[in-house]
């Protein structure tokens, strides 16, 4: 028999409305009905349209052993709890700059307390939302799955039905990073079954779910339902450094939108509440825009900047040893060239890589002492970093802090419960143990290597690497293994905190075997983003295309390594690809001719002309987001002052003519220019021509043949 609903009705049904932020929130409450998502609208734009209260989901959906679904199905969606909620209250307050809102609702069959929270940014046309849940009274709850956030407002704002809308995905793996696609939202499975004959909706979805870790190593936490007119569009990301889930599904009447973090499910995850052992789910963020998917990402650009607010805004130009370089192996008599080089192609930060530790050349399975190698310095690394800071540089080091290989010392040093563990054994991955951040001997040993490092070595940046992924978590106290991967993803947070406030001025690369870690837990606390450990300078036009729609064009860090063997247009090519996002240098700088350098040092100096303007702008896709990976990739960045910066990459097999719409400045009168590479570097001319009545810029390209590989920075100014 169906769970029967025992909660009183509280008060007539009637609408919240909440201003925050730039958006107006419309929520159901009261009645015999639980709490509903009802609109989230810029505040600018007219009034949501009259709802139907059937069509819309609860604003939680919870899962819990004892209490499941009706009817059963896969998807996070009809829970008897979610249903069985009722309102019991909200309250607004300040905190910071940021307004909130808390609303509150109920279940007296259990005893359980639901409290959804939103959070919104003086002028951010985005909302922050996440949920509490606790009991009220003796007893405890085992959940197995609690939503972020459940809406169907995607119908109402839109003023469309699922077969009028389309959603974007991605999926990412390792140098194949941020692979979009649009696509029907009817077309991804939400099969239409004719819900009255059957009585029930239908019971597919369409769901997105990332495992472990790695949070972005197999999809991407961030979506979008866009009109299939471009005429509005709702955008999401999940901020959380491991396992995660997101879902469409189509209800008897209307759709919802869930976003959820670790489930039991996808997971292995549970977690036991009573009144004294809250729960907190991971934050999403949701944001919306009148306009298609370069609004849309616009939104959440804004949203990410407002997450940073407070945390340095410092963008040095990076020369990392690394890629298509030193690639691990760096040792004094390699790095003292590389590093005049750096400095004298205008870089302000010097980071070694991988390496610095190794003794024997064969350190994946050793590392966890991080001592540097005295045979690699024979005078020392402080040698190395003296050098660096006497050209003027920032002393950087790589460092994966949370692994300790199965060879290292470190491994029998500390207590086996420092340690992912699976009934009693270890986790062991690619030769390393997962460190737990939540005991506290990992967390003293993470603490004393870094701030070592900083007290020896003076460094002042740090890549933090990540190259494992310890599977559905530890169990360790006998907690599920989603649990335990769970508490140690937030103790990792904890962790980074405490570290940035002891040391604010240190600046932290956030990479993940590239970026499997590309995530708004980290970002909104780490600098710079690694955006792929892609080698093949024609594979990363579309990779560093595609970054802005996960992470802030200032923190997306695009590698340039550029080479002494690279003709001049393949060498623009390659820096091309680092000017509108963080430049990231590396290459053999110090092997190239005089012109060779200059071009280098070009690329730099626009880079820096850029940069403050790049961490003001919004990212746009002029050929598409979902249509990157062709001959022709163009990627630009829509400034405050109404000038559009342009990335265009022409690979082999493209024809030499492009046009290029950007129809937001049709009837505009734009002058085009290209700002690299320049008229001294030795490239040829690019022709260009704006044609303001079309909004179109027409470009034609050398004739290098169709193998060929050259690329512009293009800004199109007002006239």
């Amino acid at each position: 028999m169906p769970e029967q609903t025992t909660a009183p009705s509280v008060a007539p049904r009637t609408r919240l409305t909440w201003g925050g932020g730039a958006v107006r929130l419309v929520l159901g409450v009261g009645g015999d009905l639980p709490v509903s998502w009802l609109s989230l609208r810029p505040l600018d734009a007219a009034p949501a349209p009259e709802i139907d209260e059937a069509a819309a989901p609860p604003l939680v959906e919870l899962q819990a052993l004892g209490h499941g679904r009706f009817p059963g199905s896969h998807r996070y969606a009809d829970t008897t709890l979610g249903t069985r909620l009722r309102y019991l209250g909200h309250a607004e307050s300040i905190v910071g700059s940021d307004v909130e809102l808390r609303v509150e609702q109920g279940d007296s069959a259990t005893g359980l307390r639901v409290t959804s929270v939103f959070r919104a940014s003086p002028g951010t046309p985005a909302v922050r939302v996440w949920t509490e849940v606790a009991l009220a009274g003796a007893g405890e709850l085992r959940l197995t799955a609690v939503s972020s956030a459940v809406t169907g407002a995607f119908l109402a704002d839109s003023g469309r039905g699922v077969d009028q809308l389309d959603v974007l995905h991605a999926d990412s793996d390792w140098v194949a990073e941020s692979r979009w696609r649009r696509v029907p939202l009817r077309a991804t499975g939400l099969v239409d079954i004719d819900a009255e004959v059957h009585h029930h909706a239908s019971r597919s979805r369409f769901p997105v779910t990332s495992r472990s870790s790695w949070s972005t190593g197999e999809r991407l936490p961030t979506g979008a339902v866009v009109a299939s007119d471009d005429s509005w569009a709702l955008a999401w990301q999940i901020e959380h450094n491991g396992a995660w889930h997101w879902e469409l599904g189509e209800r008897r009447v209307g759709a919802y939108l869930a976003l959820l973090g670790p489930t039991d499910a996808e997971h292995q995850w549970s977690t036991a509440v009573s009144a004294d052992r809250p729960f907190r789910t991971v934050p999403v963020s949701l944001a919306v825009a009148a306009g298609g998917v370069d609004a849309a990402f616009a939104a959440l650009t804004a949203q990410r900047r407002a997450l940073r607010a407070g945390r340095s805004r410092r963008l040095p130009v990076i020369f990392n040893d690394y890629m298509n370089t030193l690639m691990g192996s760096p040792t004094t008599e390699k790095l003292l060239p590389l590093i005049d080089a750096a400095a004298d192609a205008g870089a302000e930060y010097f980071c070694v890589d991988a390496g610095w530790y190794d003794e024997g050349g064969n350190w994946w399975d050793s590392v966890g002492e991080w001592r540097p190698s005295t045979t690699r310095f024979p005078g020392g690394l402080g040698e190395v970093t003296d050098r660096i800071r006497a050209r003027g540089m920032v002393p950087g080091l790589w460092l994966e802090p949370e692994v300790v290989g199965v060879r290292s010392p470190m491994a029998q040093r500390l207590p086996a419960e420092a340690f992912f563990q699976r009934r009693g054994e270890r986790v062991v991955e690619h030769g390393r143990y997962h460190l737990d951040l939540r005991h506290p001997a990992a967390r003293a040993h993470v603490d004393a290597i870094v701030d070592g490092l900083v007290a020896e070595f003076g460094v002042g940046f740090f890549k933090f690497d990540y190259n494992i992924m310890p599977g559905p978590g530890t169990d360790l106290g006998g907690a599920d293994p989603g649990e335990g991967l769970l508490d140690h993803n937030r103790a990792h947070l904890d962790w980074l905190d405490a570290l940035l406030t002891r040391h604010p001025e240190l600046l932290i690369e956030n990479c993940a075997s590239g970026a499997m870690r590309m995530d708004y837990a980290l970002l909104s606390r780490l600098h710079l983003q690694s955006t792929s450990d892609q080698q093949d300078p024609l594979r990363y036009p579309p990779i560093a295309a595609a970054a802005p729609a996960s992470v802030l064009p200032e923190q997306a860090g695009n590698w340039a390594y550029t080479q002494p063997e690279m003709t001049v247009e393949e060498s623009a090519f390659t820096l091309a690809t680092g000017i509108l996002g963080r430049l990231y240098l590396s290459g053999y700088l110090n092997r190239m001719t005089a012109d060779q350098l200059a071009l280098v040092r070009e690329a730099v100096a626009v880079h820096k002309e850029l940069r403050a303007t790049i961490a003001r702008s919004v990212p746009c896709w002029p050929l598409g987001l979902t249509a990157s990976d062709e001959p022709w990739v163009v990627t630009g960045l829509r400034t405050p002052e109404s000038e559009l910066l342009l990335t265009v990459w022409r690979r082999p097999g493209a024809t030499r003519e492009l046009a290029v719409p950007v129809p937001a400045s049709r009837g505009t009168e734009l002058v085009p220019e290209v700002l690299f590479p320049g008229p001294g570097a030795g490239a040829a001319a690019w022709d260009l021509d704006w044609r303001a009545d079309a909004g179109v810029l027409r470009l034609t390209s050398p004739d290098g043949g169709d193998t060929a590989a050259t690329a512009r920075v293009i800004r199109l100014r007002r006239r």
